[in-house]
């Protein structure tokens, strides 16, 4: 659906983590998108209700940043979208995406190295999360040998994780 209405979008959060790490379950799908106002009623007749809940925070999230969620009334799954800032380090991500085939779906992924930088951000920003920390952990564990260490070491400082990477690296048992 985000590639047919051409919104730009990447799978965050433990789905894209368990892609490239250790899978574990999750409540949710997180998606960061870069969408405009224009996108709202494609994606409203795409998830009619009463099969999809849309969020009625999806103009206040265009007009805030913010987020909003979509959810499958009948399972209980849930999306939530969230809004892509103009970050450095979001436009760097959103660059470096890639399409990967997940269980039969096609999906934008971030790379290994944006996984482990944001998992490691939501780490800090969460008070320490061990959980955020354990992903990325993960993911650096399997793609350790191949991950870019340049682009790593540069984006931890900017993002104030360096001592989170630093004790990763320290940890890590690679497979």
């Amino acid at each position: 659906m985000l590639d047919a209405q051409r919104i730009e979008y990447l799978v965050t959060g433990s789905l894209a983590s368990s892609v490239y790490g250790e899978p574990r379950a999750t409540h949710d799908i997180d998606l960061v998108v870069a969408m405009n106002a224009a996108a709202i009623a494609p994606l409203l007749e795409a998830f009619p209700p009463p099969e999809f809940y849309l969020s009625e925070a999806i103009r206040e999230a265009l007009a805030t940043n913010g987020m909003f969620n979509l959810l499958a009334t009948a399972e209980g799954d849930q999306v939530d979208f969230w809004m892509r800032t103009d970050t450095p380090f979001n436009r760097s991500r959103f660059a470096r995406r890639r399409r990967e085939e997940v269980l039969g779906l096609s999906l934008q992924l971030p790379s290994p190295e944006d996984v482990i930088l944001a998992k490691l951000e939501w780490s800090s920003r969460a008070g320490g999360s061990s959980r955020q920390y354990v992903d990325a952990l993960r993911v650096y564990e399997v793609y350790g040998v191949t991950v870019d260490r340049e682009y790593l070491e540069r984006w931890a400082r900017e993002l104030s994780v360096a001592d989170l990477w630093h004790r990763m690296q320290a940890e890590a048992e690679p497979l």
